[in-house]
């Protein structure tokens, strides 16, 4: 599948420019939305919710703000995968081109956004007091499981909108509860140890509590915790390609 890229790579690069040029059409603030949006977001949550929970929580703002940067990433990426294929069928239905070019460019353009606010969070870190220590430098790993997570999963979500577009609606109601159940503005330390384990098998919780020990705690996330990331990364991956690959030629009938 990977292999594939460097023999479509000027068609790659025309969609990524594509996909820049379509999202900021006709906006003032142009890429600008891709900071603002995640700040004015964090301002609402910080709001509503630290009255409630920051009062016991170190370094809320930065708590809140390693939450809200991965999930709204996570969100923005497998929404933007889900529709790739079916948004792009007036191209594969008369060219025969890989289609998994189409969620690949789409994941470029949220990376790049994702950079942004990144950069954006560091500078919170600073105005925050954080110590910045050379185990920032193994925030690459969750980013890179994150990566590899939101483009499988994006395989399989744009795989099942060709046959279901219902799939539209229950992968929104779905987020909606996985933003209240990946510990974004409050700690799982008070749950029963059965509870515990239900969020650490939120692969997004994982890649959220991984970025907060290395930002607030200064210290190096366990192997299992290196291994279970790997693992949510390996397993939608694979399970994104072998959708593509059996449904390949049925995506032409439904679209």
């Amino acid at each position: 599948m990977f292999g594939k890229l460097k023999q479509y790579q000027f068609l790659f690069e025309e969609l990524v420019k594509r996909d820049f040029k379509k999202k900021y059409k006709r906006t003032i603030l142009g890429m600008g939305w891709s900071m603002l949006m995640p700040l004015l977001t964090l301002l609402v949550m910080k709001v509503v919710f630290e009255q409630f929970f920051g009062r016991n929580i170190e370094h809320f703002t930065t708590y809140l703000f390693c939450g809200n940067l991965l999930f709204c990433w996570f969100s923005e990426s497998t929404n933007h995968g889900m529709r790739s294929l079916y948004g792009n069928a007036a191209i594969f239905t008369k060219v025969n081109v890989p289609k998994y070019l189409f969620l690949f460019a789409g994941s470029v353009q949220t990376v790049i956004n994702f950079a942004l606010t990144l950069v954006v969070f560091f500078f919170f870190c600073w105005m925050d007091d954080i110590t910045f220590t050379w185990k920032f430098l193994l925030l690459v790993y969750p980013i890179l499981t994150m990566l590899l997570f939101c483009i499988g999963i994006g395989l399989i979500l744009s795989a099942l909108f060709i046959f279901f577009r219902d799939i539209d609606y229950l992968w929104g109601v779905f987020l909606q509860l996985l933003m209240y159940g990946s510990a974004i503005f409050y700690k799982i330390d008070n749950f029963p140890p059965n509870m515990q384990i239900v969020f650490s098998c939120n692969p997004v919780y994982r890649h959220i509590a991984y970025f907060r020990e290395i930002v607030l705690g200064a210290t190096v996330p366990s192997w299992e915790t290196h291994l279970a990331l790997a693992g949510f990364a390996a397993v939608a991956l694979l399970a994104g390609m072998f959708m593509y690959k059996r449904y390949n030629t049925r995506f032409l009938y439904y679209v």
